[in-house]
């Protein structure tokens, strides 16, 4: 098995990191450049087809390994699960997501016509049978048979369009998208291995995080180019459509619970930015306006430069991957403990380290100052 997943990190590592100046030309001769502006942070234009070499890097990996695998007879895509379809689905939805997402980094597209084009390729997903399924919640011998309910359609394609935009838009900094996905994969790859998920799931989430590492030198600050919404809505569509896969089968609620845990951080910054964005537009429209108060422009508000904020963000991230490991091992309390000593570390030297920065801030004035005079 694992010579198996060492074959989807490094295919789909390489084919990324090869494609990704391709998409770099093919981005300037169409002219989907992210041209500085009041919102943005980028100071340069700077191109934003990044993500198709991640789709590529992706689908090359899972298509050849895949293959082999059903060749050698290590893997039966025709079985009870009936994986050839939902893989069908998988690869249907990716390309109806890529050919809306690659008209709006081109040309744009209007929030609602982005949103339907996220509803179908959910919807296909699900209609090829890869859907959340029944589940039993600790403590109670209770199990919540979903399966054959309007409810467990509507909670698939809910999932996956949520998880699509978390990601989307928590895409504002070099390297943010990219690497919170990254951190995420690597907990699921173990929560995955933990859980004796299916080896599919495993492998797809393997090569996502492969083409993201090949991808991620081009993207780091200071980026050659951006992942666009290309990228960004199918790190997002595949993660959500992954952790259903890899918790197939699973009815522990803790196991289930564990990619909502893991994904904290990009759901928790989407909820609040809706409920901000309804309070100040007073409509529902006023979702799908852009702001400024997502938590990276918050941590740079505060005087944080983009690397530092994406590494804190990317130390949350770990955070709350380690704790849904640690919760799923250990049980409650021991993740409960960690989570507290985490946050007493943070308390002790969150002041040490924000007076460094407001000191810093302090004198970079003075000097402005002076030089003026």
């Amino acid at each position: 098995m694992w010579g198996d997943i060492s074959i989807a990190f490094l295919l789909a590592f390489i084919t990324a990191f090869v494609v990704t100046p391709y998409t770099i030309r093919l981005a300037n001769k169409v002219g989907a450049i992210d041209i500085p502006e009041k919102r943005r942070i980028n100071e340069e234009p700077t191109p934003r087809l990044g993500g198709i070499a991640v789709i590529i890097g992706f689908l090359v990996s899972c298509i050849y390994l895949l293959t082999i695998m059903a060749l050698e007879k290590t893997f039966n895509p025709f079985g009870e699960e009936q994986y050839f379809h939902k893989l069908i689905g998988l690869l249907l939805g990716i390309i109806i997501l890529a050919i809306f997402c690659y008209i709006d980094d081109v040309k744009g597209l209007p929030a609602l016509v982005k949103l339907l084009g996220q509803t179908i390729a959910a919807v296909v997903v699900v209609s090829f049978g890869t859907k959340i399924d029944n589940l039993t919640i600790p403590f109670l011998e209770h199990t919540l048979d979903i399966n054959n309910s309007i409810y467990i359609y509507i909670l698939s394609v809910g999932w996956i369009i949520g998880i699509t935009n978390a990601i989307n838009l928590i895409d504002g900094l070099d390297g943010l998208s990219s690497g919170i996905t990254l951190i995420s994969c690597f907990s699921l790859i173990i929560v995955f291995t933990m859980n004796e998920s299916p080896i599919i799931a495993i492998i797809l989430i393997t090569a996502l995080a492969g083409a993201i590492v090949g991808f991620l030198p081009y993207n780091f600050n200071p980026a050659k180019t951006f992942i666009g919404d290309t990228g960004a809505q199918f790190l997002g569509f595949s993660l959500a459509v992954i952790s259903i896969l890899g918790t197939a089968k699973t009815y522990t609620l803790l196991v289930l619970i564990s990619p909502l845990i893991i994904l904290a951080l990009p759901i928790c910054d989407t909820l609040f930015a809706i409920i901000r964005r309804i309070i100040k537009g007073h409509s529902i429209k006023a979702i799908f306006a852009p702001d400024t108060g997502h938590l990276h422009h918050k941590l740079m508000k505060r005087g944080y430069t983009q690397k530092q904020a994406v590494l804190i963000l990317y130390g949350i991230s770990a955070c709350l991957g380690m704790f849904a490991i640690i919760l799923l091992e250990s049980g409650i309390w021991k993740a409960l403990s960690f989570a507290l000593m985490v946050i007493a570390i943070i308390a002790v030297g969150y002041k040490d380290f924000f007076k460094v920065k407001v000191n810093k801030t302090e004198r970079s004035k003075n000097n402005m100052n002076n030089t003026n005079k």
